[in-house]
């Protein structure tokens, strides 16, 4: 028995270094602040496909936060319906995974409504589209509301990666962002085969849906072209080569990174890491976040304090 035990380890090792700690301080923040991404893909996906979400499948995760505004369940067809109930069950993985490993947050307040998905659509488009866009219409709409999500996580745990230190948080952040990088190609492989075709009963394609959807990512990260639709000008093309983007590189064709502060200006809708709204309401959990609010509050406090002195 201790021969195949150790055999099994010789076999098998665990890869752990030999010096250095598993999790700093340091990594507990940054990647508790990607549970609010998770929490958002958790419950969308979860509701979309079975008309519920965390509080059935994994109360213990929401650690008592407030549910989820406006969500429900989607009009999905069977294929689409697996590919997103597949989803789901990954996103709940995620959360056990960092709550095992940095600890959990409580669940944030989030927006999962036709209105406030209807608000975001209009403005990636500069006008209100008639009748307002519901994802939860059909599976196309759903497929295309799901753009934003698992790549918001992507390129945030690529930006990430540089300020890990820990082993066991590196070999963690490695494992969340190989399958959201797997749930980014397969939402836009999805959308791909469906380019041309025009989303009923608007007047515009699915390749334009996503190119006005990543203009207004890049319009409110206000950090450069870090998002990019289905086709691009060849100039922006993999090699200068091509015209296709199914997968959205930068000029190396290495994947996009942002901070945490890009990615809450996008979630927030506001165009500022201090001013919540959009996906969350209340703002995100979670320290960093925390401590961007905090400081809009001071600034609005000093502001009050020199013009009561004018």
């Amino acid at each position: 028995m201790f021969c195949i035990s150790l055999s099994q380890n010789l076999l098998c090792p665990t890869g752990t270094p030999k010096v250095g700690l598993p999790v700093t301080k340091e990594d507990i923040d940054l990647l508790q602040f990607s549970e609010n991404l998770e929490f958002l893909e958790a419950e969308y996906f979860l509701w979309a496909v079975h008309g519920y979400g965390l509080d059935i499948v994994a109360p213990e995760l929401a650690m008592g936060g407030p549910p989820p505004i406006g969500v429900r369940k989607a009009n999905l067809d069977f294929f689409t319906s697996n590919i997103i109930n597949e989803f789901a069950m990954q996103e709940v993985g995620h959360l056990r995974a960092l709550r095992s490993k940095v600890g959990g947050l409580p669940r944030p307040l989030m927006d999962l409504s036709s209105r406030h998905f209807a608000h975001l659509f209009d403005e990636a488009f500069g006008y209100k589209l008639q009748p307002p866009f519901d994802p939860y219409r059909d599976s196309l709409n759903f497929m295309l509301s799901c753009y934003a999500l698992p790549y918001a996580a992507l390129v945030g745990y690529v930006g990430t990666n540089p300020l890990i230190q820990g082993y066991e948080s590196k070999r963690l952040l490695a494992g969340l962002l190989g399958v959201e990088s797997g749930q980014d190609a397969m939402i836009r492989m999805y959308l791909y085969e469906r380019a041309g075709k025009v989303v009923y009963p608007y007047r515009h394609t699915v390749a334009e849906f996503t190119i006005h959807i990543s203009n207004l990512r890049n319009r409110l990260a206000m950090c450069g072209i870090k998002d990019e639709g289905l086709f691009v000008p060849w100039q922006l093309g993999a090699e200068n080569r091509t015209t296709t983007n199914i997968l959205s590189a930068d000029f190396y064709s290495l994947s996009q990174w942002r901070t945490p502060e890009e990615i809450l200006r996008i979630m927030y809708n506001t165009g500022s890491e201090n001013a919540h709204g959009g996906f969350f309401p209340r703002g995100a959990n979670g320290n960093i976040a925390k401590n961007l609010l905090k400081l809009e509050c001071g600034i609005k406090n000093a502001t009050k304090k020199i013009e009561r002195k004018h």
